[in-house]
């Protein structure tokens, strides 16, 4: 079989217009600015309008995705949307973002990886790409998490925002595109971070709701120690299935959920911290999204050009891991 190289051939990235800033927590809850700053680096975050859900911000940056890859939205041969937060339980968000863009020649499906999200879709997008499957796939990571925080929880509603970010995903230049993904789950940690109520197992019946059980429930520490392992653990094996090495990297774009995790795989991995794109501050922990708006963020400033590697690193709800290296090709 005649194995093609695959890549990203588009992005775009786009954040609701209402902003959340810590000063804004501490009219509500007992908090301060300082506190939440020096704990999570997170200055300020998105939340989503009255009128608007996933499907909204995802279609938006699908828009941009395509615009960045001079594409027509008829081009699109499937819809991958990575969410934890769907418009509804039961219609997958991707087939609404199909509707809302005119992508009428799609295949359209949602997966849940949480913050690892937009990595695994990738790694879907570019297995089928390189079997000859399909030529354009459009992979989104978007959230409404601040739909499902409890703005009474003071340790998880101050971390989370909402987003969007897409990307075109198609044939690339032999040699270039996406190298090597690993992805990875632990799922017997599964209680560290989930909304106990609201699905199947748990029903969201009046008591559930009275007691915030159909809120993000977060056992923080646990999260962080994970945290720290998974990131750097699933760089070093990306990197090892693309034969590079560390010292190879241009940059790397981590899931944006505290700058200390951020900072750790830095000195675990022998890297400068100044090689990971952080922009968390602005933007806080927006799950599957997260990565993808780093590196959107980073194109549009023109920091990552033509030959570039770089790596795409996630770990989230599941528990879930993954990373994927990539050559820039255009």
């Amino acid at each position: 079989m005649n194995v093609k190289s695959a890549g990203i051939l588009g992005m775009g990235i786009y954040v609701p217009e209402k902003v959340m800033t810590n000063v804004d927590f501490e009219k509500e809850l007992d908090t301060s600015d300082e506190w939440i700053k020096s704990r999570t680096g997170i200055e300020e975050r998105r939340f989503v309008a009255d009128d608007q859900a996933t499907s909204d911000l995802a279609s938006e940056a699908a828009k941009k995705a395509l615009k960045s890859a001079g594409m027509n939205v008829e081009d699109i041969e499937m819809i991958i949307l990575a969410t934890c937060t769907p418009d509804y339980l039961i219609q997958n968000t991707a087939c609404i973002v199909q509707k809302k863009i005119g992508a009428v020649n799609a295949a359209a499906f949602d997966i849940q990886a949480a913050c690892s999200g937009f990595v695994y879709g990738l790694t879907l997008a570019s297995g089928m790409i390189k079997a000859g499957m399909y030529k354009k796939i459009l992979v989104i990571g978007a959230e409404a998490l601040s739909r499902v925080v409890d703005m009474q929880d003071r340790n998880t509603c101050i971390l989370f925002g909402d987003g969007a970010a897409a990307a075109v995903v198609g044939e690339v230049e032999d040699g270039y595109g996406i190298l090597s993904s690993y992805i990875k789950s632990e799922g017997e940690d599964d209680e560290i971070l989930r909304m106990p109520a609201g699905g199947t197992k748990r029903p969201a019946t009046v008591e559930e709701v009275e007691n915030r059980e159909t809120f993000l429930k977060m056992k923080g520490q646990d999260v962080f120690k994970f945290a720290v392992q998974a990131l750097p653990k699933a760089t070093l094996e990306a990197l090892k299935l693309a034969e590079k090495e560390t010292s190879d990297l241009h940059m790397v774009f981590p899931h944006q959920a505290n700058k200390r995790i951020i900072e750790s795989a830095a000195k675990r991995l022998k890297l400068p911290v100044d090689k990971f794109y952080i922009n968390l501050n602005r933007y806080g922990n927006t799950s599957a999204a997260s990565i993808g708006l780093a590196l959107g963020e980073a194109l549009e400033k023109g920091l990552v050009k033509k030959g570039d590697l770089i790596a795409l690193t996630g770990f989230g709800a599941g528990l879930t891991y993954g990373s994927a290296v990539i050559k820039w090709a255009y």
